[in-house]
């Protein structure tokens, strides 16, 4: 009977992690794989776990873009270095990995001894193992992403052995290849299976695999040199997304909407359970907002706020966003201190205050509090489009279809006369990044897809960082881990 030792696997994993952190368990389990209802606890914990790494995925994936930067009434903002690309050997972020490869242990125990468990229904455990594989994928195309060159590691601890868990950093390819093995598993133990577990979106599925293959395909063939065949994987992978759709904006966002049929695979959080970040980060107090406006001179003194004012939206992004016919303007609740008609948004302008995200605001309780329970979407359908509409462009082919798509419904009825007409290939890869920007502003995305389109495009867009300081695109690793693991390198260029 085996024996599994629960615990932080950060804290030991490559001996490059704080050692004084306290585990999450020091139990023992012994016969904890026997039955059924243990391999179904075991893979909620999985959820439970993966949440808690939410707001780390949308730190590496957006704020050194250029959404943010502006102004945030009178809060100090955060990640003010990252946000300028102020990276070295010594300024170093989401040490220890980000703690990924403790979430790794417990998908790696997983799929290691769940097949061994008998299954009254065996299309039930295979669901299961379909999800595993696919959020194994993901975790580490989130990590090849963020450093390229990271160690592989698919085996949960049996017990701790600090000198067998050093391992040297693999090759961002051989990283890339795992990934790919990972989704094929996945999508080999989903079959045919296009069902939601328990009918949610907040577990993974075969559509999320599949979104995740187009996504991670894309990457491989633009920023690791796989070019055609695997655009053409991609495009494959994302033509096969079947069962969602385009939802009409006015039922896209809110705490009510969130079960809609646009969103594939969301983080759930509930009331009792955990909240998210947005509210506590991205709206202010109430002491700030009394005395101020709305952009129309509405005032904002009854606004019901749960937080802080950390990350201000840029006037590049509110300039982006102005055209009062696409609906996406919503996205932001401009203020202003004169009660005064602001629109257009004007850059410069002495009287803007600052701007509150519209996405993730939550609901008002009966008891005058907001609350923060919205589920947040890691894809949704209009995700699937535009990466369609990338991988179609970067194989030469006519991407209009899917980008008009996603466009008719920002505009509505006004879509007349803002129609997206094909132009070269470079003109089409800058129309989708923008269309992406205006489309995903808060979902932890930009910076992501800024890289994935070529470097030249985050030098051109991101005013923080140039060509000479291309080795940044990669993060340094900590002077703390590679003395404690001989067996690792510095991230090249640091």
């Amino acid at each position: 009977m085996k024996k599994y030792i629960l615990l932080f696997i950060s804290i030991v994993f490559l001996m490059s992690c704080d050692l004084d952190m306290k585990p999450e368990s020091d139990l023992t389990y012994n016969g904890f794989w026997d039955t059924e209802e243990a391999v179904k606890a075991a893979h909620v914990g999985i959820y439970a776990n993966y949440r808690n790494y939410t707001f780390t995925q949308w730190q590496m994936g957006e704020v050194r873009s250029d959404i943010w930067g502006g102004n945030t009434f009178a809060n100090s903002p955060n990640d003010v270095d990252l946000m300028a690309n102020n990276i070295s050997s010594t300024l170093v972020y989401f040490g220890n990995w980000a703690n990924f490869y403790g979430l790794l242990h417990y998908i790696n125990d997983f799929i290691k001894s769940a097949p061994d468990v008998e299954f009254s229904n065996e299309a039930e455990l295979n669901h299961m193992l379909g999800q595993a594989y696919g959020l194994r994928a993901q975790i580490y195309y989130t990590m090849v992403k963020a450093w390229g060159d990271v160690p592989i590691n698919t085996e949960p601890l049996l017990e701790v052995d600090l000198l067998a868990l050093k391992k040297p950093r693999s090759p961002k390819t051989e990283v890339m290849q795992q990934i790919k093995s990972d989704i094929e598993r996945s999508l080999e133990y989903f079959g045919s299976d296009n069902s939601l577990w328990l009918g949610k979106q907040t577990y993974w599925s075969k559509a999320a695999t599949l979104a995740l293959k187009g996504d991670a395909y894309i990457w491989s063939g633009k920023v690791l040199g796989g070019g055609n065949s695997d655009f053409t994987e991609a495009k494959a992978a994302l033509q096969q997304i079947d069962g969602f759709n385009l939802v009409d904006y006015s039922n896209l966002w809110g705490q009510g909407n969130e079960n809609n049929s646009e969103f594939i695979f969301t983080i759930d959080y509930q009331k009792d359970q955990a909240g998210n970040f947005y509210g506590s980060l991205f709206t202010t107090r109430a002491v700030d907002l009394v005395s101020l406006f709305d952009e129309e001179g509405n005032s904002m003194s009854d606004f019901v706020v749960n937080g802080l004012s950390r990350y201000g939206a840029s006037e590049k992004t509110l300039l982006l966003l102005d055209d009062p016919e696409d609906q996406r303007r919503s996205t932001f609740i401009r203020i202003y201190d004169d009660g005064n008609n602001h629109i257009p948004f004007e850059a410069s302008n002495p009287n803007y205050q600052g701007a509150i995200l519209n996405k993730f605001l939550g609901v008002v309780g009966d008891d005058g509090t907001r609350w923060s329970y919205n589920n947040v979407p890691l894809y949704r359908y209009a995700d699937v489009l535009l990466l369609l509409a990338e991988a179609k462009n970067n194989l030469g082919e006519d991407p209009t279809e899917e980008i008009n798509a996603v466009r008719s419904r920002a505009y509505g009825d006004n879509f007349s006369g803002h129609e997206f007409t094909s132009g070269s290939q470079d003109q089409n890869a800058q129309a989708i990044l923008d269309e992406r920007y205006k489309e995903f502003i808060g979902e932890g995305k930009r910076w992501w897809d800024l890289v994935r389109a070529g470097e030249s495009y985050v030098f051109d867009e991101v005013a923080s960082i140039d060509a000479s300081e291309a080795y940044k695109i990669y993060y340094s690793i900590s002077e703390s881990m590679l003395a404690n693991d001989s067996e690792l390198t510095q991230t090249d260029g640091y």
